[in-house]
């Protein structure tokens, strides 16, 4: 295959997934309702909480940013984190006691009743992610999963899934972002109207 063709096999894969997600009613009512349960976490005074690994992880932060600075116009920051961004946490936990633990022991740390935590994962397998969405749960958090059509062990540990029609990594991920983009907006103007 040439490079203009590989170029545009990646541009036509990605829109057939995002089509995939514009025509199936049940993923968008989800995608409202989480902005729904967002904004309400926000307006009591919760904080939404994200974790992944690798470009999942720069989506959580991505994600997070969105909330804690602004997504189309200025007003007040909302609350929340990335668990990963604190290396010298990151790096001793996972030597101390395992790779596994980083994001369940933050979650042990920083996470209240009433809270949310997004956890986004392409296979729906990474076990740090489960473990922090196991975690969540004993606590009382609200667990959302952002995965593949493959499914995996986040499944069972989340109270909502929105499961991107593709078991492409690269198109996962682009649409995660599309997803939580979505939500950004809908909480922004639900909580801040112009």
């Amino acid at each position: 295959m040439d490079k203009t063709s590989i170029v545009k096999k990646s541009i036509a894969d990605s829109i057939n997934s995002k089509q995939q997600i514009l025509s199936d009613e049940k993923m968008i009512a989800l995608i409202v309702k989480l902005s729904d349960l967002i904004m309400e976490c926000f307006k009591r005074k919760g904080k939404v909480l994200f974790c992944g690994n690798g470009g999942s992880a720069a989506d959580a932060q991505h994600l997070a940013a969105e909330f804690t600075g602004r997504y189309y116009y200025d007003r007040p920051p909302l609350n929340a984190e990335a668990l990963h961004v604190n290396t010298s946490y990151l790096t001793a936990v996972a030597n101390d006691y395992s790779f596994d633990e980083v994001y369940a022991r933050m979650v042990s740390g920083v996470g209240n009743k009433g809270d949310i935590l997004i956890g986004l994962s392409t296979s729906g397998n990474s076990k740090n992610v489960v473990n922090a969405l196991m975690r969540a749960k004993e606590i009382g958090m609200t667990t959302i999963g952002f995965i593949g059509n493959k499914g995996g062990a986040m499944k069972q540990h989340c109270d909502f899934v929105l499961e991107v029609p593709s078991g492409d990594t690269p198109r996962i991920q682009e649409c995660h972002m599309l997803i939580g983009h979505a939500i950004c907006e809908l909480v922004e103007a639900g909580l801040f109207p112009r």
